[in-house]
């Protein structure tokens, strides 16, 4: 299936985006409860480039941020994968794993064994020496999922993130990381 192909967990396919993801994407996006750790709530507009960004980078790297859908419904419920991290820390270059998944799909363990697949694929099929994951320090649902991959944090890896300015609620970060194995 070329760069990016499908994975499959026990519920879940985690699969290349279509076009009639784009609006599902773009409501969930906007919740702004699904992002509250995010500096704010996307524009469709915004969330459609981030999806043109996704995959170009599947292109650019054969991995990416999959689109995650329920195998028994065929439903849409966000996404997980890896990317690479555009901006600069201690801890760059890198490849980090993440999620985002609708308000629906949450407490359903959904984030998790997406997530253990995209590792995988990182370990197995990309053969990444590391994969780290990152998100602002006061998002504790986030870092039950790291914990729960049995990634580790070093209080010395946390940081501020360049990207926010002095004083914002969500500058400070954890840093999380795993190896294979």
């Amino acid at each position: 299936m070329g760069h990016g192909h499908e994975l499959r967990t026990e519920r879940l396919r985690l699969r290349r985006w279509r076009e009639a993801d784009r609006a599902a994407f773009a409501q969930m996006n906007a919740d702004p409860e699904v992002m509250e750790h995010f500096p704010a709530p996307l524009t469709r507009r915004d969330s459609d480039l981030l999806v043109d960004r996704i995959e170009a980078g599947f292109e650019q790297h054969g991995f990416g941020l999959w689109a995650i859908e329920v195998v028994t419904t065929g439903q849409f419920v966000g996404l997980t994968g890896l990317s690479v991290p555009g901006f600069e820390a201690h801890f760059i270059p890198a490849v980090e794993v993440g999620w985002r998944l609708a308000r629906p799909a949450w407490g359903q363990g959904y984030a998790t064994e997406a997530a253990r697949a995209a590792i995988d694929y990182g370990f197995t099929r990309a053969a990444l020496p590391m994969i780290v994951s990152f998100t602002a320090a006061i998002n504790a649902r986030s870092r039950a999922v790291m914990e729960r991959l049995g990634m580790a944090r070093d209080p010395a890896d946390d940081f501020d993130h360049p990207d926010l300015p002095p004083g914002h609620r969500l500058r400070r970060h954890v840093l999380y990381r795993i190896s294979p194995g």
